[in-house]
């Protein structure tokens, strides 16, 4: 990898990194938020899920804009946008505006994201691969992770607004990077956007994710979550139905056909919903069960989130000397553990207890991502990464986003149940990180399909 194209991957991964951040620094927030604002939980949580949305709704584009503009106008642009919104959620006087600044945040996060896949999978050496991805899961998965610490941090300390106003200086920093020393590589292609395709899966996941949502403040009969539902169902059919007879999909579907980018992709899915999920199970616990602080609830995830930012580059090593099954089997069987110690975790449990669970998940789920993500984009031919990318990265923001729906969903429904008990609310949580194992079993059953040897024969 030449000296220009490591300069380059590092000021993408900076900018990067705070668009990741920003779609979990909001989670300890939540309960402040429907204080200021007089909003319920299940309007609440579209501060988050809303942001992995459209963040996920702008991937598929990312497959048509790289192909078709520089590397450096799309990351300076979509940066512009990121800043913008960041700018506008920190001066909201309503929850709409508050809102409304998530959402053009997320426009710009979501082609910032495919951008830093695509440059360190098509220049990084073949026997390299994992070690780069794992500089760039730095971005994917470190920054979740800290999101909830440095969010209890500030709220302790500072307004709420502050979770925008101290993004700003650092995107800005970026962007004057960009600017000065992104490379100007012209792109030969001139694809056509199916703006078509675009509509129908954009209409399909709102569908989907707004019925999720409505799970638990409705009943399972009602029509606030039958209706979406089966109009997110109906809009995703045709989408697929679309994407195989039209000349220019927006997603190339041929790359399902690779069986080892479809378990890992799969897998991804899975993962991360268990991992955005118990980014808000946790300040839930500790804050309204336990009567902590934002801050007890930040740094009860501060531990695991310094070992994924020390593992991220090694577990990439790892996947460059041993089989992939071997690495992703290990880290299944250790975020089970450390999800049943959080699950059955007893009433009268301390905030350290919480604090070991969550360290030994992140140990697993630090072994998981990286390796499979490089598993599912080096197994595709070059003409195939920037839909596979695009593809990768908006399954992984749509399953945040339906992951923390039913995760709360689940909160909901189980602390109605149990509504006569003294321990509901506990219950109702218990129950929400109960749905995160059952997510990780599953993944396990899937992870039977990844190779047992190092490189396809």
């Amino acid at each position: 990898m030449s000296k220009e194209i490591k300069q380059s991957l590092f000021i993408m991964v900076f900018g990067t990194f705070f668009g990741i951040l920003c779609s979990t620094l909001m989670n300890v927030a939540l309960p402040t938020f429907m204080t200021v604002f007089h909003v319920n939980s299940s309007t609440v949580q579209w501060i988050s899920n809303g942001y992995m949305l459209v963040s996920a709704m702008m991937i598929p584009v990312s497959a048509y804009l790289t192909k078709k503009y520089t590397f450096r106008a799309l990351f300076i642009t979509f940066s512009v946008i990121f800043l913008a919104g960041t700018l506008l959620g920190s001066i909201a006087q309503s929850f709409f505006i508050l809102i409304l600044g998530r959402m053009i945040q997320a426009i710009g996060s979501g082609v910032m994201m495919p951008l830093v896949n695509i440059l360190a999978i098509r220049y990084a050496e073949p026997t390299k691969k994992g070690a780069v991805m794992g500089i760039v899961g730095l971005a994917f998965n470190f920054s979740p992770i800290i999101g909830p610490t440095l969010s209890g941090v500030i709220l302790t300390y500072l307004s709420w607004r502050y979770l925008f106003i101290l993004v700003l200086p650092f995107i800005i920093i970026d962007i004057g990077l960009a600017l000065r020393s992104l490379p100007r590589v012209p792109t030969n292609e001139t694809p056509k956007l199916d703006g078509i395709g675009l509509i129908l899966v954009s209409f399909g996941s709102l569908g989907l994710l707004w019925s999720f949502s409505n799970v638990g403040q409705y009943t399972l009969t009602s029509p606030f979550v039958l209706v979406p539902f089966a109009v997110g169902l109906l809009f995703t059919a045709l989408f697929i139905r679309q994407q195989i007879h039209t000349a220019n999909p927006l997603i190339n579907l041929q790359i399902f056909k690779n069986v080892q980018f479809t378990t890992a992709t799969s897998l991804n899915a899975l993962i991360v919903a268990t991992m955005y999920g118990n980014t808000i199970l946790l300040p839930l616990l500790i804050q309204t069960i336990m009567h902590q602080s934002p801050i007890i609830s930040g740094l009860a995830i501060l531990p695991g989130a310094c070992l994924t930012g020390v593992m991220s580059p090694i577990s990439g090593r790892l996947f460059d000397r041993y089989p992939v099954r071997v690495i992703v089997t290990t880290g299944l069987l250790i975020d089970c553990f450390g999800t049943m110690m959080q699950a059955f975790i007893d009433v009268n449990a301390s905030v350290a207890m919480l604090t070991v669970g969550q360290t030994v998940r992140q140990l697993g789920l630090v072994l998981i991502l990286i390796p499979i993500q490089t598993q599912a984009l080096t197994k595709l031919p070059n003409r195939l990464i920037a839909d596979g990318v695009a593809t990768f990265n908006t399954l992984r923001q749509i399953a945040g986003s339906f992951g923390t729906a039913i995760i709360i969903a689940t909160i909901n429904l189980a602390t109605k149940f149990f509504s006569g008990h003294p321990n509901a609310p506990q219950i109702g949580i218990q129950s929400g990180f109960t749905m995160c194992l059952l997510f990780l079993l599953i993944a396990l059953g899937v992870s039977t399909k990844l190779l047992t040897v190092r490189e396809v024969a």
